[in-house]
C-alpha cells in the first residue's frame, strides 16, 4: 500500500521539490570567465562561434545530469565517492591539491568580475572592491552552512535572474541580424585565433566545481529518496531541472555574445571588460551599461559562492576534514587578493583563471562518466553503453580542447 500510494504523487509536486540544485550548479556557466570569453567572441568574429555556445550547452546538459543522478541515486556526492574508491592518502591529497588550484582559479575570476562591476559603478579600487565581493559570499554560503539548502538555492536563483536581465538587456534596445544569428548556427572558423576563442568557450562552459557542487546539492535535496517509484519520479523531474537551468545559461552566455557582436564589435576598441563596457554604454545608452555592471556583481558574487561550496564538498568529501569556513576561505580568497593588487590587466587575470581552470576539467569528467557507469554502484540507473560512450566521448574531447587551449595560452 505505501508503495502504490507513493507511485500515485503528483509528478508536479516532485517537480517543485526538485527545481533549485542544477539552477545553482548553473551559475557556474555565467561568471565573468564566460562574460570575458563570450564578449571577445562576439567583439572579434561577430556570429560566427554562436554554434559552438549551442555545442557546449548541449554537453553541459548531458554533464550536469549525470552529476545529479550520481548524487540522487547515490545519496552521495562524487567527491565523497572518490574518497571511497581512491585508497592511497597520498592520491586523495594529490587530488584535493589539484581541486584546491581550482577554487583558487575560481575565486580569482569570479571576485574579479564582480570587482569590476563595483569599479564601473562607483569607481572603487579593483583591490577594495575585491574585498566586498568575498565578505559578501561568505555572507552567502553562512546561509547554506545553517542548514538552509532551500533559501541558498533561492538566494542563487535571484542572483541568476539579475544576471540575465543585466547582460541580455541591451538586446532589447539594438536587436541583432536574424539572417547572421541564424548562420551562426553553421559550423565555421575564421583563422586560429577563431580556434582559440572556440576552445576557450567550451573550458569555460563545463567547469569542474559546477559538477562537484552538483552532485552535492542533489545529494543534500534528496537524500531521503529511497524508495524505488519515488527514485524513479524526482530522476524525471531532474531531467527538466536540468534542461531548463541550462536552457537559461545557454540563452544568456548567446545574449552575451550578440551583446559583443552588435555594440562592441563596432567599437574598434582592442578588447577588455573596461572597454566592452565603455562601447555598450556609447551603442546602448547609459542604463543599458547600468545594467551590464549590476549583471557582473551579481555574477561574480553568485559564482564565488557556489566556487567556495564545490571546494568545501571536495575537501570534506575526500579527506573527510572540515576546515572553518573563514579559514577555508582565506586558503583561496588570499592568492586571488595578491595577484589583484599587483595591479596585473584585469583582461589577462580573467583568461590566467580559465587556462589553470582548464587543468580540472578531466580530473572531475572521467570519474563521473566511469561512476555513473557502474551497476556496481547504481543499479539498472547506470549509464547505458551509448550514454556512457557517448560520456567517455566528451570527457575525452573536452580534456584535449582545454590542453589546447593550455598549449596556445602558454604560447
Amino acid at each position: 500500500m505505501a508503495v502504490s500510494k507513493v507511485a500515485k504523487r503528483p509528478s508536479a509536486k516532485t517537480a517543485r521539490m526538485v527545481v533549485g540544485p542544477a539552477m545553482v550548479a548553473g551559475v557556474a556557466y555565467l561568471d565573468p570567465g564566460n562574460v570575458a570569453t563570450n564578449l571577445s567572441a562576439g567583439a572579434n568574429f561577430g556570429y560566427l562561434l554562436i554554434w559552438v555556445i549551442v555545442a557546449a550547452n548541449l554537453g553541459a546538459v548531458l554533464v550536469q545530469y549525470l552529476a545529479a543522478k550520481l548524487g540522487l541515486v547515490t545519496g552521495r556526492s562524487l567527491p565523497e565517492l572518490l574518497g571511497i574508491t581512491i585508497k592511497s592518502r597520498w592520491a586523495k591529497r594529490a587530488f584535493w591539491l589539484q581541486a584546491l588550484v581550482v577554487t583558487m582559479a575560481t575565486d580569482l575570476a569570479e571576485i574579479l568580475g564582480g570587482a569590476l562591476g563595483l569599479q564601473i559603478l562607483f569607481n572603487l579600487p579593483l583591490l577594495m572592491g575585491s574585498v566586498l565581493v568575498a565578505v559578501a559570499s561568505v555572507a552567502l554560503l553562512l546561509i547554506q552552512r545553517n542548514g538552509k539548502a532551500r533559501s541558498f538555492e533561492l538566494v542563487m536563483i535571484g542572483l541568476i535572474g539579475v544576471t540575465a536581465v543585466g547582460f541580455v538587456s541591451g538586446l532589447f534596445v539594438e536587436q541583432p541580424d536574424p539572417g547572421q544569428l541564424l548562420g551562426g548556427l553553421v559550423p565555421a572558423f575564421d583563422g586560429t585565433k577563431s580556434v582559440v576563442l572556440a576552445s576557450a568557450i567550451i573550458g569555460a562552459t563545463i567547469m569542474p566545481h559546477a559538477v562537484y557542487a552538483h552532485s552535492a546539492l542533489s545529494r543534500d535535496r534528496f537524500a531521503n529518496a529511497n524508495l524505488e517509484t519515488d527514485l524513479s519520479q524526482k530522476l524525471r523531474s531532474t531531467r527538466w531541472d536540468v534542461a531548463i537551468s541550462m536552457f537559461i545559461a545557454g540563452a544568456v552566455n548567446l545574449g552575451i555574445l550578440l551583446i559583443g557582436a552588435v555594440a562592441v564589435n563596432s567599437s574598434g576598441a582592442a578588447f577588455s571588460i573596461e572597454s566592452a563596457y565603455e562601447a555598450i554604454n556609447f551603442s546602448m545608452g547609459h542604463i543599458i551599461g547600468i545594467m551590464f555592471a549590476i549583471g557582473l556583481i551579481a555574477s561574480g558574487l553568485a559564482a564565488s559562492s557556489v566556487g567556495a561550496y564545490a571546494g568545501g564538498v571536495v575537501m570534506t568529501g575526500l579527506l573527510e576534514f572540515q576546515m572553518p569556513l573563514l579559514a577555508r576561505r582565506a586558503l583561496t580568497v588570499v592568492p586571488a587578493l595578491v595577484l589583484i593588487s599587483l595591479s596585473i590587466n584585469s583582461t589577462n587575470l580573467l583568461v590566467l583563471s580559465q587556462v589553470i581552470l582548464s587543468f580540472g576539467i578531466p580530473f572531475a569528467l572521467i570519474p563521473l562518466v566511469r561512476l555513473t557507469s557502474s551497476k556496481k554502484l547504481l543499479g539498472h540507473y547506470a549509464n547505458r553503453p551509448l550514454l556512457a560512450a557517448t560520456g567517455y566521448a566528451l570527457a575525452t574531447l573536452l580534456s584535449v580542447l582545454n590542453a589546447y587551449l593550455i598549449f596556445i595560452s602558454i604560447g
